[in-house]
């Protein structure tokens, strides 16, 4: 029904209203008398083979939401009904602010592909923490933290500390966006020394929790392999969790998308990142000798896709763009199929 009803529809709207257009209609739908059990019957998919156990979380199944989709944390519990086995909200930063200027997001239907300049939109990380505490889910959630726009790289390290000690106590796991393009300047923080810096930094805080939770690094798929070859030494040499590989590209590489379109700034994600995001994972898998695991996300629009990315090296995936264009049933189609192979 999404395929053929529901996103034709939608993608008559503005990629951004459309996004909110269906919020407020899940919002709506599942205050309806047992439509969420209806909802988990449909696209829950529970199976012993699925369960991961990741960084020292246990995953009921390796597919997850990928970060930007529920970015304040309004979702989570309608959300855990469609088959996920976790959710990654954000990217959140300290104080509040509204993104860049609309538009901001926009469709490349004949790529199955996204671009967005969000710009880090959000309500701030103290609104987030407040949703997260009423939620009734147990399912994983994962914390994307940046740093606000207006502060210089040179303080970065500062937005950072405060959303990882705002965000402690209620989610499960870190990942730590250096790799937007839609930050100014961000993506210089992924150079190896400010990198480090940041990684070592907070690091050092996780230890001094009596607990601590998994750390991760956000990467763009643009990278070289030197910088991945360093993305690797920093990794083991901080000893965080693992990486997740990868975020959109710059790049507009062979899109057939009308030219207007191609032009706009921003990340594009989906199918035209497919090849080189599970290149950088089989990448990284081998260069590190499978010595921390990786979360793969970037044109995840089938089964196929995303057994591709497991068998390249990846210990979970997540999906974004995908779910768009391929509909909410596709995480239970990807456990399927997961099973299936087995």
């Amino acid at each position: 029904m999404y395929r053929y009803i529901l996103k034709p529809l939608l993608f008559q709207f503005d990629a951004e209203k459309a996004h909110y257009l269906t919020f407020g209609l899940i919002k709506f739908l599942f205050k309806i008398p047992f439509v969420p059990q209806i909802f988990k019957s449909v696209y829950h998919y529970e199976h012993p083979s699925l369960e991961r156990e990741v960084f020292g979380l246990k995953f009921k199944n390796p597919i997850g939401l990928a970060a930007g989709f529920d970015k304040n944390a309004v979702m989570i519990d309608e959300f855990s009904n469609l088959g996920f086995g976790f959710i990654e909200i954000g990217t959140l930063t300290p104080k509040r602010q509204p993104g860049n200027d609309k538009p901001r997001l926009f469709r490349l239907k004949e790529d199955h592909g996204i671009i967005n300049r969000m710009g880090f939109n959000n309500e701030g990380v103290k609104e987030a923490v407040i949703k997260l505490k009423k939620r009734k889910s147990d399912i994983l959630i994962g914390g994307n933290i940046g740093k606000n726009k207006v502060t210089p790289n040179e303080n970065a390290v500062d937005d950072y500390l405060i959303c990882f000690h705002e965000l402690f106590e209620v989610i499960d796991y870190f990942v730590v966006n250096v790799s937007s393009p839609n930050t100014p300047n961000l993506r210089e923080l992924q150079e190896k020394e400010p990198l480090k810096n940041l990684l070592q930094t907070l690091q050092n805080e996780n230890l001094k929790k009596e607990r601590q939770k998994p750390i991760l690094l956000k990467i763009a798929p643009d990278l070289t392999d030197s910088q991945l070859d360093d993305i690797v030494e920093i990794v083991q040499e901080t000893k965080i969790a693992g990486v997740i590989a990868t975020n959109t590209t710059i790049s507009r590489e062979g899109l057939k998308s009308n030219e207007n379109l191609v032009k706009e700034m921003g990340g594009l994600s989906g199918k035209p990142v497919t090849k080189r995001s599970t290149e950088v994972i089989k990448y990284l898998s081998e260069k590190s000798k499978k010595s921390f695991p990786i979360v793969g996300v970037g044109g995840i629009h089938s089964p196929e896709d995303a057994i591709e990315k497991l068998n390249a090296g990846a210990s979970l995936i997540q999906i974004y763009t995908g779910f768009i264009y391929s509909g909410p049933s596709l995480a239970s189609e990807i456990n399927r199929a997961i099973i299936e192979t087995k």
